[in-house]
């Protein structure tokens, strides 16, 4: 099965550099214009898995109309507790900041979760759909998600293993990936990252 992982478009926050959440924020006028134009460049799906928050459903439809995502509140991105909305600019002198900072972006926000925890409830909702897509007989599925969640389930499960950070994509940017024979053999690594989305030309 081919599994397309997008990222929403760009929010306001996301255009000042802010660390959007659990904020429930509209993607701009001017990603919703680029993302009816890019329509074609994104390989159609049999089904589309999105997170709840607005600025992923509206990418789906956008990149996708006619089909329904599944939403699945699990896919949401991190919550950033106290950081939640601010950008490094604001966030500089902040002794919690410096420390989340030195840390590699390992401990838990203050209010909100740790990468870990971030990590484990993500990446299990996404073994959850594709299981459930697996099930249905579909042979490809769109996840349209935060620029977080791809990280972190490629972190987990994609093959070559890259680090988190290594696999920050741009708004509205993704991979193309196939879900390997090895997921029904129980190995941790089932995800084989093809190419970037969207894609130089319309398929």
């Amino acid at each position: 099965m081919l599994i397309y992982l997008i990222r929403h478009g760009m929010t306001a926050g996301n255009r000042e550099h802010r660390y959007v959440g659990v904020t429930d924020e509209e993607l701009t006028a001017d990603a919703v214009r680029d993302l009816r134009n890019a329509r074609g460049r994104y390989p159609l799906p049999d089904c589309v898995f999105a997170s709840p928050m607005k600025r992923c459903v509206q990418t789906a439809e956008l990149l996708f109309p006619g089909q329904q995502p599944e939403l699945c509140d699990d896919l949401r991105e991190c919550a950033f507790g106290v950081f939640e909305y601010r950008n490094y600019l604001e966030l500089q002198g902040n002794s919690r900041y410096q420390a989340w900072i030195d840390s590699g972006g390992t401990i838990a926000f203050l209010g909100g979760e740790s990468r870990e925890e971030f990590s484990d409830r993500c990446c299990a909702a996404f073994a959850l759909c594709c299981e459930r897509a697996c099930a249905r007989g579909d042979s490809s599925a769109a996840f349209v998600v935060h620029g977080g969640t791809i990280m972190a389930i490629l972190e987990r499960f994609a093959s070559p293993q890259r680090d988190y950070f290594d696999w920050q994509v741009p708004n509205a940017g993704g991979y193309l990936c196939e879900l390997g024979e090895e997921r029904r053999e129980g190995a941790s690594r089932f995800l084989r990252v093809c190419s970037g989305l969207p894609l130089d030309r319309a398929p």
